[in-house]
């Protein structure tokens, strides 16, 4: 609603506030448009390896096209962002979980 400016002004930060309070209580359409806009660099600095993590935990729980578009992305970065990515996808579930 907010990112694309549907029924209310355009407002990155809000929409990025609030995909971002969804995914942390691990929906994972929030996880998804989350890291998308992580990836594109929409309302936020681009960041593959921010991106690639929550697409990940979305991808974890078979969310839409997630598994695609994470395959697509990581083609885009390095072994070594992958793994940091990935590394941040256990970070961010174990606190997700309460883990942490």
């Amino acid at each position: 609603m907010y990112e694309f400016g549907h029924g209310t002004p355009e407002n990155a930060a809000e929409a990025e506030r609030l995909y971002r309070a969804a995914a942390e209580r691990g929906n994972p359409s929030a996880q998804y448009n989350l890291g998308a806009m992580y990836a594109d660099g929409r309302g936020v600095p681009e960041n593959h390896v921010i991106a690639y993590a929550w697409i990940n935990l979305a991808a974890a729980q078979g969310f839409g096209d997630s598994q695609e578009v994470k395959d697509r992305l990581s083609e885009k970065m390095t072994n070594e962002q992958v793994a940091q990515a990935q590394a941040l996808s256990v970070d961010l579930l174990e606190r997700i979980n309460g883990r942490t």
